[in-house]
């Protein structure tokens, strides 16, 4: 009788091969996608309801008190985009980008 360990070992790396490359594949859509989504409006509902601006430095500190200095979209737990791009996702914004230099109400700081 065979050893069903070598057999559980051997479907597990299978598994485990099959999640990787599934995961590379689409972190590499991912990427092309972005490029593919229009970018938010400042006027969009949404984004107006979250004083979204494309240029954290011109966000309404009177409206939105919680803006501070250095908080970006680049530096926010939602954003999406890669740490050197210039846009990138934000799930607040579905099917659109968001500015990394922008700011919006539901800012979280990324955990470093």
């Amino acid at each position: 009788m065979k050893n069903p360990s070598n057999r559980r070992q051997f479907l597990f790396k299978c598994g485990a091969s099959g999640v990787a490359v599934l995961g590379a594949q689409g972190l590499l859509q991912g990427a092309a996608v972005a490029a593919d989504m229009e970018p938010v409006s400042p006027s969009d509902p949404m984004a107006s309801a979250l004083g979204y601006v494309e240029d954290a430095t011109t966000a309404d500190t009177e409206k939105f008190s919680r803006y501070e200095d250095g908080q970006t979209c680049a530096n926010c737990l939602l954003y999406q985009g890669e740490a050197d791009s210039e846009v990138g996702g934000c799930p607040l914004f579905a099917g659109k980008t968001v500015t990394a230099k922008g700011w919006c109400n539901s800012w979280a700081l990324k955990a470093s």
